[in-house]
């Protein structure tokens, strides 16, 4: 039985669709889902890449931050008292007196800190320190004192300053003063 040409095409044509159908089956349907696996993987790495990069500036901005805040750091320590300094400031606080017409009657430490900042400064790597006097000095002597304090190469802060005439100290004037200093602890975690 010879086979007409119809039938010749059609089995060509068969052919040609079961060849297609075995190259879609055993080549290309596993080599495109490799391909879409490989894109997968491809997005994954370059989110993780971005991340990384994320990271990486973040990282960089942090590390900046880090200096800036080292250089604050040792910038607030030039204008803090070391123990020793303290000592020193105590000391300049007697000496202008006797220097100027004055006399200290008292200087104390403040009472205890509200709890809050205590918390907060504990953490810190400096303390606060509070300090009263009272003096009986002239007013021009005062303003001297007060100017001399003033002067001094770190930070003093003068929160309360009070004169009062009394009768039994005249012609001298009552004078309270409270005084902050910042003592830099450098055992403190924060200041390694």
């Amino acid at each position: 039985m010879a086979l007409r040409a119809r039938e010749k095409k059609l089995l060509l044509l068969a052919g040609i669709a079961v060849a297609i159908l075995v190259f879609d089956q055993l080549y290309y349907t596993p080599q495109s889902r490799k391909i879409a696996r490989l894109k997968e993987e491809i997005k994954a790495l370059e989110g993780k890449m971005e991340e990384q990069r994320l990271l990486r500036t973040s990282l960089e901005a942090l590390e900046s931050e880090i200096a800036r805040l080292e250089k604050e750091t040792k910038g607030i320590e030039s204008l803090t008292l070391g123990k020793e300094g303290l000592k020193n400031f105590l000391t300049h606080l007697a000496r202008e007196s006797d220097r100027l017409p004055m006399k200290i009657v008292s200087l104390s430490p403040e009472g205890e800190k509200p709890q809050a900042d205590s918390e907060k400064e504990e953490s810190l790597p400096y303390k606060r320190v509070r300090l009263r006097l009272v003096l009986h000095s002239p007013f021009h002597s005062l303003a001297a004192y007060v100017r001399s304090i003033e002067e001094l190469s770190f930070f003093v802060r003068l929160s309360d300053f009070q004169v009062e005439r009394e009768e039994r100290i005249a012609p001298l004037l009552k004078a309270t003063l409270r005084v902050t200093v910042y003592v830099w602890e450098p055992g403190t975690k924060e200041s390694r």
